[in-house]
Formats: structure tokens, sequence, C-alpha cells
């Protein structure tokens, strides 16, 4: 019998294991998924929880639910993987031989990792959502806070879900404004890019986004600590950003193990071929999803689209035939902006975000780098999608592959922006 392990049943995980096991005989392939945490969260839905649109339960099922028959759940917490014996060690000291073996156990914030965030005001003045023990507390702040200034930073790229600190300042300008003390609340926003967003034609977008809202934009911003004391983000080059309410996203990082396995780059992400998910130095060892270093936005959109590729590849590839699919780095992601309208965004690794309609052309229903209601309907419409047809690994009626079909092109955005 061999053996497929898989460290991590989030998203990628669990996707990757629904979509195999129908392709890989109970007789020949036994699987196995190993996690430390029983529950599975749906990220993006700490995004709303702040402002009171979904409830923390709203967004928790228990993980062993979501997986399909004919695959185990193991409890457990990895200490190290030894790639030249194909075993993994667990802390409680278990061992797991493995024939292939695949990395998804994501990418995490990491308040330690920077001087200040981790210290007695946080709870207090600094708060942050990527979690969602965070997400649930900084409602409660948010509910009877008065004003004042209110920042938003992002320590360091890359993160998970790249808009969604942008989409927090959407929707806090928003919220605010319903509350009545817009006019009391001072929002900015400090970002290590060196404009509001990673792409030219989306940031131009997105920019005019906050200056239409009177969000302030601190570019280029390298957080070296945060003065807990004077309220204060101080960067490398000695800029100051006060504060009297920072929500933060603290550096990401993957899993620990992956350091001491030595498979990883210095934030912990496991180095795999950015076509394939196949690591580049062992050839039984793939990462998908946040786990890997890939270079494309750590988002749900690229789980969903890299599994469909990868499960033809790794079924060629425990065949010993040449793997033929290459991922092409393609995302989409839904920016929710406040008064129930939102945009969204499609790109890969060669071609940013640009206007026009999705998924079909001159059709959409949805807008491209455009605000509308059916793109706020489709944000909150994706955690349906989420649990009944990403997680169980059935079918959208969407390419894996990114396509220019219904998109303005690059000399065309631009003109139409300026």
């Amino acid at each position: 019998m061999k053996k497929l392990l898989v460290l991590g049943a989030g998203t990628a995980g669990t996707m990757a294991v629904n979509k195999l096991r129908p392709h890989l005989s109970a007789d020949e392939w036994a699987i196995t998924v190993v996690d430390a945490t029983p529950d599975h969260h749906y990220q993006p839905g700490y995004l709303f929880i702040p402002f009171g649109t979904y409830e923390p339960d709203e967004v928790v099922k228990q993980k062993a639910t979501l997986l399909t028959d004919g695959v185990d759940l193991l409890m457990g917490e990895v200490d190290v993987v030894k790639p030249d014996d194909s075993v993994v060690v667990l802390t409680d000291g278990r061992e797991l031989g493995y024939d292939q073996l695949i990395i998804a156990t994501g990418t995490h914030p990491r308040r330690d990792q920077t001087e200040g965030l981790d210290g007695d005001q946080y709870g207090i003045t600094i708060h942050d959502f990527y979690t969602l023990e965070g997400a649930t507390r900084l409602a409660e702040v948010l509910d009877g806070w008065e004003g004042g200034r209110l920042v938003v930073n992002i320590v360091e790229m890359p993160i998970k879900c790249p808009v969604a600190p942008l989409e927090f300042m959407f929707l806090a300008d928003a919220f605010f404004t319903e509350r009545g003390i817009r006019d009391r609340v001072e929002l900015t926003y400090v970002t290590p890019l060196d404009a509001a967003f990673t792409k030219p034609v989306a940031a131009k977008h997105l920019g005019a986004m906050l200056e239409q809202r009177e969000i302030a934009l601190e570019p280029d911003f390298m957080t070296m600590e945060v003065d807990g004391d004077r309220n204060m983000l101080v960067s490398y080059d000695e800029r100051e950003v006060p504060y009297d309410l920072l929500v933060t996203v603290p550096v990401n990082m993957g899993a620990d193990f992956v350091e001491r396995s030595g498979l990883g780059d210095e934030l912990n992400h496991v180095e795999v071929d950015k076509h394939t998910f196949l690591s580049d130095d062992h050839d039984n060892i793939f990462a998908l999803g946040d786990a890997s270093n890939i270079p494309t936005s750590k988002a749900g959109s690229v789980a969903h689209f890299a599994v469909d590729v990868f499960v033809d590849n790794f079924l060629q590839h425990i065949a010993g035939r040449p793997m033929t699919g290459k991922f092409d780095g393609h995302a989409n992601c839904f920016i929710e902006s406040g008064n129930g309208k939102g945009l969204l965004i499609d790109f890969n690794y060669d071609v940013e975000p640009l206007p026009g309609k999705y998924p079909l052309p001159g059709i959409g229903p949805f807008s491209l780098l455009k605000e509308t209601e059916a793109n706020h309907w489709g944000k909150l419409m994706f955690k349906w999608t989420y649990w009944n047809v990403l997680l169980p690994g059935r079918e959208l009626p969407i390419a894996a592959q990114m396509t220019m079909a219904g998109k303005e092109r690059a000399e065309q955005a631009v003109g139409a922006s300026a």
C-alpha cells in the first residue's frame, strides 16, 4: 500500500485530497491528512466580523466533516520532515512514512517578528483581523469607538489575501460614515509597497478609491517597530506615523517545521517550481496553497486554480510520466469597497489586473476594476461556494488558467484611467 501524506487540512489540503481520492485506488493508496486543530476557518470571513456582517460561528466548521470518505484525519503537530527518509515526525514522537508528501500548512501572522506588536498593548490599542480571535475582539472595540486616528499597516509582504487590508479601509470608511462619526475619524493606510497595490493599473484604481474616501496613503513604509507607549509606528528610515487605534497585518510566515526541515525560504514558505508545485530538491514533495513560495497572491482563489492544475500533474508524476500542466499564477479576488459595492481583479504571473467583464466577455455578470453591486454580492456568495463547491472538490465552470477574453489591454486600461 502506497501512502500519500498531506500536512494541513486547510483550503489547499482539503481540496487536494477531495479531488485526488476518486482517482487513487483505495486498494493501492492510503491518504492521511495531519492537522493540529479540529476547526476549519473560512478566513475571508474574518474581514466582515469587525463590522458586524458575520458572527464568528459563521466562519467555522469541523475539518473532519469536510474530508471525503477514504481520507483519514490524524490530529497532531508536525515537528520535522526528514526528506531523505520520507518520514514526518510529530511533536509527540510518532513517525509517519510517505511515498508522496503534500505540504499545505499555510502561512500565518507572526506578531513576534516585529518589536512592539506582541507587547502589552496588543488587544488594547493594537489589533489585527487576520485571526478569528483578533477579528472578534476588534468587533467589540469598533462598536464602541468614538473616533481618533485609525491606522492600518502591513509590516511586510507577502501576506494572505493582499487586498484585505484595503478592503478593511473601505469598510471602515463606510462603517464610521453610517455611525455618523466619520468626521471624527482619521484613516491612514501604511504599506511597504510604493503604491496602494502591486500592479500599475490596479494601483491607480485603488489609490484613487482611497483618495476619494479621504484615506491617507503612506507608501514605502518599512515597519521597524511599534512604540506602544507613544502610539507610534516607526519605519527603518525613521519616519513615524501616530495612531490611536492600530490595525496591523503582521509578518506572515509558513510553519516552523518547514525551516527545521530545510525546505523553505527565509519566511518558511516551501521552495517549489511555480508551475508544478514540486519541491526544488525532492521528487516526492509538493507544496500547495499559502505554504508554497510561488510568486502570486496567497489567496483562496490561487489555491483553487492551483489544485485544479495539480491533480492531473500529480497523477502523471506518480505514473512516472512528465507533468504537462503549467500553472500560470491565476488569481482573482473580490474587493469589498463598502456601501454595498465591490470590485473584482483577475490576473496571473504575467498579466496585471485589467478592466473588463468576468467570466463571460461583455456579459459578466462581474465587472473588473469597477465598483458594482454585483461584485459585492459575488463576494458574499463566495462563502456558500467555498463550503459547498470548492472544498468538496466539485467543478466550477471557470478555467484554472487565466484568459484575456473580456479584458481591456494594458494600453487601453491606462488610457481609460488617465
